[in-house]
């Protein structure tokens, strides 16, 4: 396309130092430079003046953040910025000569992106036979397919910053391991995140257990009534299911019992009378 104020044909897609052609002014040019923002606005300021900054997870509500920036205050091994149900944002930084680890997710793939320094990424089939290396700096993507081994090594004189994309998430809402060796030492005690807050869906596993007490108690119930356990199992786990597609309690033990009594769900009848 002809720009008349430069003079020049813009390619449909970017090449080269061609200017960018944006159809309005980015909104976080109007925030002081280096300035890391989000959403809502009173939760940004995050500077490179200010290394800790207001970096923490922000998960799981509505987020907007400059991710080159927020990689680049990040001084922790790792820090988990945004914890959702089916996808986790974690940032980290490795010293001259550092690398993530050699490991595998056998069932889930994985995005990076560096945003600051130079490094080799390794992966394979094997952990003995990682044959796929290559080069990466700022800008460059990496995608690990699941069941790869993968690892990535700093190989430059100043901290490779970046960033991974998890789905599901790896790691515990706010996870931080300030070094290597905190992360090291966290996976052999056998808690790999300790010292983290665990919750999902906002809820702390103690509140979870709390929250579907009731559902217990009508377990229960129907034990001391004599229902036959197979039926018990059917209808709790279903109730269990409901409830964490965002059904109360309440609401699921009253739609599986609907299914039971209206015959929407003939094999909870069946089993009820076994």
């Amino acid at each position: 396309m002809y720009n008349q104020q430069y003079g020049y044909y813009q390619h449909p897609y970017y090449y080269g130092n061609l200017p960018h052609t944006y159809a309005g002014t980015p909104a976080y040019w109007a925030y002081p430079a280096g300035t890391v923002y989000s959403y809502p606005p009173a939760s940004y300021p995050v500077t490179q003046g200010n290394p800790a900054g207001n970096l923490r997870d922000f998960g799981p509500d509505p987020f907007v953040i400059n991710i080159n920036q927020a990689s680049k205050v990040n001084q922790n091994y790792r820090t988990t910025l945004w914890t959702g149900r089916h996808l986790q944002v974690t940032l980290m930084s490795l010293n001259p000569g550092e690398d993530i680890g050699l490991e595998i997710h056998p069932a889930d793939d994985q995005f990076l992106r560096i945003e600051q320094g130079l490094g080799v990424v390794r992966m394979g089939k094997s952990k003995d036979r990682m044959d796929f290396v290559r080069n990466v700096h700022d800008d460059s993507a990496i995608m690990v397919p699941a069941g790869t081994w993968h690892n990535v090594t700093n190989t430059g004189s100043i901290p490779l910053k970046l960033y991974s994309i998890y789905a599901p998430p790896h790691h515990p809402f706010n996870t931080v391991h300030p070094t290597k060796a905190d992360a090291m030492a966290a996976e052999e005690s056998g808690h790999p995140d300790a010292g983290a807050e665990i919750k999902i869906d906002g809820r702390t596993p103690d509140e979870w257990v709390r929250h579907t007490e009731y559902l217990v108690n009508e377990g229960l119930n129907d034990v001391r009534r004599g229902i036959n356990s197979t039926h018990i199992l059917q209808e709790f786990i279903l109730m269990g299911v409901l409830v964490g597609k965002g059904y109360s309690p309440e609401e699921a033990y009253e739609t599986v019992e609907e299914w039971e009594r209206t015959g929407v769900s003939k094999l909870l009848q069946q089993s009820k009378n076994m």
